[in-house]
Formats: structure tokens, sequence, C-alpha cells
């Protein structure tokens, strides 16, 4: 099958949750199908995306002049020059004339059974016209995790700012469900919210996976009173979970265990995540690293403090493969097949997150049983071998599907 795989932003390193389990699945089909990469980026130094042409038939990359830093002055002025705009900002920012145009002569000489919309983001530059099955890979529910940075938006500025992004987005993301010839959800959560204004039919959950190889137990010894949380830190909802943990929930564990200290490991983090490591306040911040598991197997429990977000969180399960015991709220474990109390602890209040920590960082036989559980659970279901052979059913479905509806409309 030749797919045409079309992704705004970047794609290598994967080292966001986004672009692991879209890297990941790539590389999976690559092994049985003809796969075409567009990409459309924000220009950036030390450019990796020529590696891809060693894995994929053909790696088409468009760097753009972007903003340099999210949240920074750059991108806060072309946010409020698009403003009065109807599109949402995180979508208009990529979706520009270069990028369309250039992915419209890619579709229209190429003769591709498939053309796969990896993320919200790129939805406005895909020719939605032409026709070629389209199927639109949602990592999210974009509508959701805009509504919750409005709800727990405390500045007056930033809250009128997510609120113009919620409207937006959920305007835009309703339109593309309804346009695409089949939707792929990471979650039945988000599979319930798109079946609201679609037929359920052409909607089909694809679960998150997980290198079960790469991410394994480790024999590093644990580290005393130590926490940790991993992600790319220039994300909204792990910036807003870091600044939960330090104001609610790290005071509280302290108060018991004055010693414990919240590893924040995590490409790019804000200025006031850098000012959290700098005031010396129980939290250590690592910046980009090589390789984030011997963070998380240095530390006896790992923690999701995130009131917003949507999809699933691929972090998780690769604490879980790690054999470590993880602490999250519900929205952070959020669309997961996890059970609390067996292979994870699901705590939502402050108090009742810190008191689970505490007991876990005390109590090395259940964290262990914890962690047992949650290895044997990715590794019977969730590799990413697994997973892309559910992709792989909804290709075919998609591509079947437009075919015989060409056909019938030739009679």
């Amino acid at each position: 099958m030749k797919i045409l795989w079309a992704k705004s932003g970047t794609l290598v390193p994967p080292d966001s949750g986004g672009t692991i389990r879209s890297f990941n699945l790539l590389k999976e089909l690559a092994r049985e199908h003809e796969i075409t990469l567009f990409l459309f980026y924000g220009a950036h130094a030390n450019d990796r995306h020529g590696e891809l042409k060693k894995l994929f038939a053909n790696a088409i990359t468009v760097p753009m002049e972007l903003p340099k830093k999210k949240r920074g002055v750059a991108e806060a002025f072309a946010y409020a020059s698009s403003f009065f705009s109807p599109w949402p900002y995180s979508v208009s920012k990529y979706c520009r004339p270069e990028a369309t145009a250039r992915l419209r002569e890619v579709v229209t000489t190429g003769h591709f059974d498939v053309i796969i919309c990896d993320f919200l983001f790129a939805t406005e530059a895909i020719p939605w016209d032409l026709p070629v099955p389209k199927i639109l890979f949602t990592h999210n529910v974009e509508e959701v995790i805009w509504r919750r940075a409005f709800e727990i938006a405390r500045n007056p500025i930033w809250k009128v700012v997510a609120w113009r992004e919620f409207q937006r987005i959920a305007a835009v993301e309703r339109r593309y469900v309804a346009l695409a010839d089949q939707v792929l959800a990471v979650s039945e959560n988000d599979r319930s919210h798109f079946a609201t204004y679609v037929d359920s039919r052409k909607i089909t959950v694809v679960p998150t996976g997980v290198d079960i190889d790469y991410f394994h137990p480790m024999s590093l010894e644990e580290k005393p009173n130590r926490i940790v949380f991993t992600g790319s830190m220039d994300s909204m909802a792990n910036e807003d979970a870091i600044l939960f943990l330090h104001e609610a929930i790290l005071p509280k564990i302290r108060s018991e265990l004055a010693k414990t200290e919240a590893w924040v490991v995590g490409r790019t983090p804000s200025q006031k995540i850098l000012d959290l490591g700098a005031q010396g306040v129980g939290i250590k911040v690592t910046g980009a690293v090589e390789d984030v598991r011997p963070y998380i197997a240095e530390s006896p429990v790992y923690v999701v403090p995130m009131r917003i977000g949507g999809g699933t969180r691929i972090k998780i399960f690769e604490a879980m493969a790690m054999g470590k015991a993880v602490v999250s709220t519900t929205v952070g474990a959020e669309g997961l097949p996890v059970t609390h109390g067996k292979d994870i602890i699901l705590a939502d209040t402050p108090e009742e997150f810190a008191t689970q920590v505490i007991r876990l960082l005390k109590n090395s036989a259940e964290r262990q049983f914890i962690g047992n559980a949650a290895r044997k659970l990715v590794e019977e279901n969730y590799s990413w071998a697994a997973v892309v052979r559910s992709f792989d059913e909804v290709l075919r479905k998609a591509v079947l599907g437009k075919s015989s509806v060409v056909k019938s409309g030739s009679n």
C-alpha cells in the first residue's frame, strides 16, 4: 500500500508523546508498506529530519520560519496578530501557503492509496477535495485540552486566550472529524467524545503502545525519597503539572518526608520551571537528557500530577514497562487500560496524591507489587508490533471503503 503521512511539527528526535507514537507506528508500518512522509515544521539548528530518508521510501521536509520559543515574545505577537482569525493559532501557525501548496503537489503526482493526517494541526494543509481516502489520526481531543486549560486558568489574559483557542479549535476539530473517511482515536474516552457528533462506525481506537525492549526494568539502585516526572516541558499540560506539584503536592510530601526531591526530566523547560529548580525547593530540573531511563529507574515513584490533557500518556506506559509504581491523577491516566490499586495508583486531590506518594516511598513491597503488575500489563498487550496490527486494519478498511464508494458511484 502506498501511504502518504502528513504531519506538522517535528518527528525526530521522538521525545514527546505524540512524536513517540507517530515515529514507532511509522517504523512498524514501513515494514509492510511504502511510506511517503511529509513534514512541515519550524526551521531549527541541527535539523535531523534527513535521517528519515533511510527509514522510509520518501521523506519530504518543509522547514518554515516560526517563533522559536513557545509562549515567548515572538509567539505572543504572532498569536495576537491572529486573534481575530477564524482558525485556532495552533493550526494556522503551521498550515501556511508554502506547506499547503507543496503537499497538494505531492498528492496530485504521487498516486497514493491513502493519506494520513497526523494530529489535528495539519488539517488545513490537507487537500480534502481530492478523491484519495483520508484518515485523521487524533492523538487527543484538542477541544477537551483547551476547555480544561480555560477552566483552570487564573491569569485573566491567559483565560481569554484559552477561551478563544478552545472555541476555534472545537469548531475546526468537529469539521475535520466529519470530513475524514476514518478517524483514529487513542482511547475509548476520545472515541465516545467524537461519536457525539459523527457516526461511531467511522471511529476506531488504536491503543497506545510502548517499546517494551527499550523500556524495561533496570538494576540501578533506587534513591530514597525521590520521585520523577518525564516529558517535553514545552508542553502546556506538562508545565501545569509541575506547577501543581510544586504548589500543592510536594509541600505536603515534604512535611512528612523532608528530603523528598522531585526530578523533572525533559527538554526545553520554561523559565517558570527553571526558576523552581534554581530556588532549591525540592525540585531538580534536568532539561533535555540523552536517556530518560536511568532517571526513571533511580526513582522509587513515578508521578503524573496532570490537570490538563487528552488522549493517552505514553509516559505512563514507559514507566510501567520499567516496572515502576506510578501515581497519577485521573486526567493523567485518562484513556489508559489501567486499574487503580493493581497496576497504578490514582489520586486527584493534593492531599490524596501526597498520601499515596508517601505510602509508596515508605513501602518497597507495595511498590514492587504495583510495578510488577504494570510491567506485565504492557508486556502482554501493548508492544508497538501489536498496536500496529490494529492500525493496519483501519488503513485497509479506509481504502476498500473508498474504492467501493467510487465504484458504486460510477455505475
